[in-house]
């Protein structure tokens, strides 16, 4: 393999830690990362050598996941989407009854979150993008994803808070 794949392959874990906090469904984080990775490999000659390939990488998923919520838009209103009553599992990955509930509850918190806010905490908090970097796969400037991201964290707390999740 050649430094973009290895790099690429490298890359996997934080795709699919952003793809988690995107989207509800493990099945749909799997896909988005494939699509991801596929799209990547696809438009191989859009990357410039020297720059960061996981912001270059994490921009493509964030298009991704915009036309994929665009077409599950469009498909809801073709298809009854899923109920509340649709069953809700934490990451078995996660050890602990009280953990794995905690995880669930900061996980259905930040789908809570307008698309915007959920993209901030993805990339600042989850994956530890600076705020430059996840300003720049966000497309806007840095005080704009600043205040999102001041915005999702009170959203958060006071989510949490009430139900009783401690930090």
């Amino acid at each position: 393999m050649d430094e973009f794949h290895e790099g690429l392959v490298a890359l996997l874990p934080r795709l699919r830690r952003l793809a988690r906090a995107l989207v509800r469904s493990e099945v749909d984080a799997h896909d988005l990362v494939q699509d991801t990775v596929e799209r990547a490999l696809s438009k191989r000659s859009g990357f410039r050598p020297g720059t960061r390939l996981d912001s270059w990488t994490f921009t493509i998923m964030r298009r991704l996941f915009i036309d994929q919520g665009r077409s599950r838009t469009r498909w809801g209103r073709v298809v009854t989407p899923a109920t509340e009553a649709t069953e809700t599992v934490a990451d078995a990955s996660l050890a602990g009854e009280d953990l794995r509930a905690d995880a669930l509850a900061v996980r259905t918190a930040i789908h809570a979150l307008p698309r915007d806010q959920q993209l901030a905490v993805a990339l600042v908090l989850i994956d530890g993008l600076s705020y430059a970097e996840a300003a720049a796969v966000a497309g806007v400037p840095a005080g704009t994803l600043t205040s999102r991201l001041v915005r999702a964290r009170q959203t958060l707390i006071q989510t949490l808070t009430a139900q009783g999740v401690s930090a």
